[in-house]
């Protein structure tokens, strides 16, 4: 028998930015949802979804009938066969997200709703990342609250919104290139609440350009300027931390929830085996640093990780080698495919030789186990173990 209407789930729709590090935040938010009732479908971008099955395994997004996946093209081309486990070009993703994505997430919460029933009950609101708020005209049409998650701090929310009055004031676009190299980044902006004595090179990279009309100062324009249409605004965060800056931005937009740190609320709140299973690295993850890590001394391990976007030249592969190499410390330095631009990852010769009692590289890692690492030694723990089990033959 059909559920009445009354006994339905609430139903959202999750839909992050595809980059690794949206899609982290609001899988935990997603999680936490359901946690708390909802039935919850999470949208990747076709090219994002075969990364995710790819890395984790054919199966593992099929556990939880009540959290489903569902995929949306991004709108560019298939990567070649060297970019095919890489992070995509940011800029293009967000101008083709943009352009290309409101019609076949339209279609999808079509979909949604023409096949709701008891197990999988109609939309009832869009959570959306803040910067796929192309969402909004979908969710407009429905009839149905959208809810905007930025996954940067409050403070850098903020400054995004700021960004038409750092041009309206003259301070960007910048006189030319000299810029970055004659002091000009230490201007200090007058005139923005609450980021008193705030300098240029403090704000968000973006608007250090010498052009007004570069694509990401106008989508950051646009995406600011959409937040306003939103129902309300979750950031990821917590109020204690940054309350001048959240205050701030609720005098100028819907309501803000700090509804942070996530990575702690999820560990602490979420108990059901296959929801705390549910993974988000796009890439294989490593777990030999692990165990490497059980055998070092506590504290004693520098943590190398470019993250999901940043690559270098060659060069400063070397370089940033050859440091590590010199400091005389361990250390763990994950190394991903894509890290060199256009190149292969290529160690100095010698650098392998100069660090193998010390160095653990890998191509990705469970990031949050190792920050969380307690770095026991396996002494320690055997000595532990030694402990317990004296104690349960006394």
């Amino acid at each position: 028998m059909a559920a009445s209407v009354g006994t339905l789930k609430p139903h959202a729709v999750c839909i992050p930015f595809p980059a690794q590090g949206h899609i982290n935040p609001m899988l935990k938010l997603a999680k936490l949802l359901h946690n708390n009732g909802f039935h919850i479908t999470f949208v990747n971008t076709v090219y994002n979804h075969h990364r995710l099955l790819k890395s984790r395994g054919p199966d593992s997004l099929t556990g939880l009938p009540s959290f489903r996946f569902e995929t949306i093209p991004d709108g560019l081309p298939p990567p070649s066969e060297d970019d095919a486990d890489a992070t995509q070009d940011i800029p293009s993703l967000c101008e083709s997200t943009t352009n290309t994505c409101l019609a076949p997430f339209r279609d999808l919460l079509a979909k949604l709703n023409d096949t709701a029933s008891s197990e999988v009950p109609p939309v009832s609101c869009v959570v959306s990342d803040g910067v796929m708020s192309f969402t909004a005209d979908a969710a407009e049409e429905l009839g149905i609250p959208e809810v905007l998650f930025w996954t940067t701090s409050a403070c850098g929310f903020y400054a995004y919104t700021q960004y038409e009055y750092v041009f309206r004031k003259g301070y960007a676009p910048l006189a030319d290139t000299s810029c970055f190299t004659n002091g000009y980044l230490e201007t200090v902006i007058e005139g923005i609440p609450s980021m008193e004595g705030i300098r240029m090179k403090d704000m968000p990279s973006f608007v250090r350009t010498t052009n007004e009309d570069d694509f990401m100062i106008q989508f950051i324009f646009a995406e600011t300027k959409r937040a306003k249409r939103a129902s309300a605004i979750v950031l990821n965060t917590f109020e204690e931390l940054e309350r001048d800056t959240i205050d701030a931005l609720s005098s100028i937009l819907p309501p803000i929830y700090p509804i942070g740190p996530l990575n702690l609320i999820e560990n602490l709140v979420i108990e059901d085996v296959g929801l705390k299973e549910l993974g988000s690295n796009l890439w294989k993850e490593d777990q030999e640093c692990l165990e490497w890590l059980d055998m070092r001394e506590p504290n004693s391990v520098v943590y190398v990780n470019f993250g999901s976007i940043t690559v270098m030249t060659p060069d400063q592969l070397n370089e940033f080698a050859w440091g590590l190499a010199n400091s005389k410390q361990p250390f763990l330095w994950v190394i991903r495919p894509n890290l060199v631009s256009g190149e292969k990852v290529v160690l100095p010769r010698g650098f392998l030789e100069e660090t193998k009692e010390r160095g653990m590289l890998a191509n990705w890692c469970p990031q949050e186990k190792v920050l969380s690492h307690s770095l026991r030694s396996r002494k320690h723990k055997r000595k532990i173990a030694e402990i317990l089990e004296k104690q349960s033959l006394q």
